[in-house]
């Protein structure tokens, strides 16, 4: 298998006025990226300007990111013709990876501007080298910039950040110096979520990294009410003994995106379970649930932070109490 590392600039709008700024927020302008096989190795790379098709004026920001001029671009090949060759180049054992998840999010969304071949008909894995330097280096949450990284890990800087290659090229040297256990905190692009309770994803992490846990993503909801009564959302099973537990604290919510409860197994104790609302790109709402075993010390963090849910409600049920008596 080949490790793709991508890396995309793009351009947009420089009014936000147009139409087209709803379905093609940002155009690609450039593609970079390092090809290494199974060891880690680097054995091959691709860079094409792209010419620009939809936005002709460069964004400020843009311009002053990545110091290309529109003129550069407009020797540039069509963004058809450069996936056709890149597609040709990555070749059919690979995985992806990228700094962060938003890359392969604008490939997307360009390949459907054009009508083209999608990258994968449901969520497919990647690796976000953000992330995993993140698990190996840091505290596991942070999310650091590649420059951060490369000084971090005492990379050379040989060659100027914000060019698509370049930025490429640093990701994967990052990636090359990574332990191979950290490997397996692969993430999943939902750019096209399950389209159905079958592609529904299940998985569980055991990397020797960080705790283990279970991760599942669901297919579409129209909307959030019926995504959180259906039963394989808000039911929960221990991801060891796949034995269904009961509920220690019932499923609450903070906010109107994120939903926590805990439950007690047997055998493997404390069960925190969160729910995350995202909405797809279709409009429907999808769900990822990840579960992990907690301390007592854990379940009294999400006592707490139900407790906290609870008085913000009352507060804000108060103030809406006495808005209404002030206007009558």
């Amino acid at each position: 298998m080949n490790y793709i590392i991508l890396d995309l600039e793009w351009n947009q709008s420089s009014t936000g006025e147009e139409e087209v700024c709803k379905v093609l927020p940002f155009e690609i302008i450039e593609i970079g990226a390092i090809k290494l096989n199974s060891s880690r190795e680097k054995v091959d790379e691709f860079n094409e300007l792209i010419k620009p098709q939809v936005y002709h004026e460069m964004h400020n920001f843009t311009k002053k990111l990545i110091h290309l001029q529109m003129e550069q671009l407009e020797n540039g090949k069509p963004f058809v013709e450069v996936m056709e060759s890149f597609r040709n180049w990555w070749g059919e054992d690979y995985i992806f990876c990228t700094w962060g998840p938003l890359d392969l999010v604008e490939l997307q969304r360009n390949i459907r501007y054009y009508d083209l071949k999608p990258i994968g008909s449901g969520p497919f894995k990647f690796l976000d080298v953000q992330k995993l330097f993140s698990i190996a280096c840091e505290d596991r949450k942070s999310r650091k910039t590649l420059e951060y990284a490369i000084d971090f890990l005492n990379i050379e800087k040989d060659i100027p950040f914000h060019r698509a290659l370049a930025d490429a090229h640093y990701t994967a040297k990052v990636l090359e110096l990574l332990d191979e256990k950290v490997l397996g905190n692969y993430s999943f692009d939902v750019f096209h979520i399950p389209a159905s309770k079958k592609e529904e994803i299940r998985t569980i992490f055991d990397t020797g990294y960080q705790e283990t846990y279970a991760k599942y993503i669901s297919r579409g909801f129209d909307d959030k009410i019926k995504a959180m009564n259906d039963r394989n959302i808000v039911s929960t099973r221990c991801y060891i003994c796949n034995k269904s537990i009961r509920k220690k604290i019932k499923w609450f919510s903070p906010n109107s995106k994120h939903y926590y409860c805990v439950s007690y197994c047997d055998k493997h104790g404390y069960m925190k379970s969160k729910i995350r609302l995202r909405k797809a790109e279709n409009g429907m709402i999808y769900v990822v649930k990840t579960e992990k075993f907690i301390s007592e010390d854990g379940v009294k963090s999400i006592e707490d932070k139900q407790e906290r849910a609870k008085i913000h409600r009352r507060e804000k049920r108060i103030a809406r109490n006495q808005n209404h008596r002030s206007l009558n």
